[in-house]
C-alpha cells in the first residue's frame, strides 16, 4: 500500500489549496479513505472522510462549510479542497486508508501565512 500526498505549500489567509493523494498497492475503489492533520504540538485530528464511492462525506467540525473530500475510483485519487484557510490550517496533512491495518501518507506541509 502507498500513499503519496502532494499539493500542499504556503498560502495567504482567505486562500485555497487542492491537496491530492495518489494511492497503489490496494484495489482504491473498495476502501473508505480519509485526510488527517497534525499542526506543531497537537495530536492529530481527523479533517474529512469519504466513502469507498464517493457517496457519503464527513468532516471536522473546524473545516466544515471550507474543506471538501472527493475521490477519483478511476485515478485511485482522493483529493481535498480547502477554502478560506486561516492561520489555524497550518498542519501537515496526512492520507488515510484502514485496509487491516492504518496506512499513511509522509505528509504535506500546509502553511497559512501573509
Amino acid at each position: 500500500v502507498q500513499l503519496v500526498e502532494s499539493g500542499g505549500g504556503l498560502v495567504q489567509p482567505g486562500g485555497s489549496l487542492r491537496l491530492s493523494c495518489a494511492t497503489s498497492g490496494f484495489t482504491f475503489s473498495s476502501y473508505g479513505m480519509s485526510w488527517h492533520r497534525q499542526a506543531p504540538g497537537k495530536e492529530r485530528e481527523l479533517v474529512a472522510a469519504i466513502s469507498s464511492g464517493g457517496g457519503s462525506t464527513n468532516y471536522g467540525d473546524s473545516v466544515k462549510g471550507r474543506f471538501t473530500i472527493s475521490r477519483d475510483n478511476a485515478k485511485n485519487t482522493v483529493y481535498l479542497q480547502m477554502n478560506s484557510l486561516n492561520a489555524e490550517d497550518t498542519a501537515v496533512y496526512y492520507c488515510h486508508v484502514r485496509r487491516g491495518f492504518d496506512y499513511w501518507g509522509q505528509g504535506t506541509q500546509v502553511t497559512v501565512s501573509s
